[in-house]
C-alpha cells in the first residue's frame, strides 16, 4: 500500500520554472471573488439577498466579486456562512485525502483581506492543502501594521494560534489578551473574538481552526 507524496516543487529545476508556479498558484487564490460569484449563483441568491444576510450593501458585494474591493475577516466570514461553504472549498483540489501535501514558503498561496480606510491588510497564508472535508485549517495571518478583523466573529469549533513576530491584541469574550512572539492562545470559537494588530510593523501569527471555517 503506498502513499503519494505530492511536493509543490515537482515542476521542474529551473529558475523559471520555480516562478512561474509560484505566480500560478497565486493567481489561483486571487480569483476568490469569482468563486464567490459562482456559489451565490450556484444556491440561488441574489445579490440583494446574500447582502442582507451579510450585512453590506448589494454593491460592496458585488466590488467584492469582482476584485474592485476586499473583504474583512468578519465579513469575508460572513459570506462564506451565508454561502455554506469555506475557502477550503471554494479552492477543493483533487486527489485522494491521505496524500502528504509539501507546500513550499516561496509557492505558499494566500487570500488577502482588509478592513478598510486607513487599516493595514491582513494576509492569511495557506499552510493545509484544500481537500474536501478537511477537518482542521490553518495559516499564517501576516497583519499589516494597523491591521484589524473588522469585528467579532463567533462560530462553532476550536481554535489555536502562536505568535511568530510582532505584538497583536486578541479579544475573546470581550477580554483583551496583549500577546507577543512566543504567547500562545486557545479559546472555543463560539465565543466572539476578534484580533489587531497593535506592533509598527507586520505581525504574524501561526492560526489553527478545526473545523476548517475558511
Amino acid at each position: 500500500m503506498g502513499v503519494k507524496i505530492r511536493h509543490d516543487d515537482d515542476r521542474g529545476t529551473g529558475r523559471d520554472g520555480d516562478r512561474g508556479t509560484a505566480e500560478s498558484t497565486q493567481r489561483t487564490m486571487s480569483d476568490l471573488g469569482a468563486r464567490l460569484r459562482e456559489t451565490r449563483k450556484a444556491r440561488g441568491k441574489t445579490l440583494q439577498v446574500l447582502a442582507k444576510e451579510v450585512g453590506c450593501s448589494p454593491s460592496m458585494l458585488s466590488k467584492i466579486e469582482t476584485d474592485q474591493a476586499t473583504p474583512s475577516l468578519r465579513t469575508l466570514h460572513r459570506i462564506l456562512a451565508a454561502l455554506d461553504t469555506s475557502i477550503v472549498a471554494l479552492f477543493a483540489s483533487e486527489g485522494s485525502q491521505d496524500e502528504i501535501s509539501v507546500m513550499r514558503a516561496e509557492e505558499r498561496p494566500s487570500v488577502k483581506v482588509s478592513h478598510g480606510g486607513a487599516s493595514g491588510a491582513i494576509l492569511l497564508e495557506r499552510l493545509t492543502p484544500t481537500f474536501p472535508d478537511l477537518m482542521l485549517d490553518a495559516n499564517i495571518h501576516a497583519l499589516e501594521p494597523g491591521a484589524e478583523s473588522g469585528g467579532d466573529i463567533h462560530h462553532a469549533g476550536q481554535e489555536v494560534g502562536y505568535i511568530l513576530e510582532g505584538r497583536v491584541e486578541l479579544i475573546v469574550d470581550g477580554q483583551s489578551h496583549f500577546l507577543g512572539p512566543g504567547d500562545s492562545f486557545f479559546f472555543a470559537s463560539n465565543l466572539p473574538h476578534r484580533y489587531r494588530n497593535i506592533d509598527p510593523g507586520t505581525s504574524r501569527i501561526l492560526w489553527v481552526a478545526t473545523p476548517a471555517t475558511f
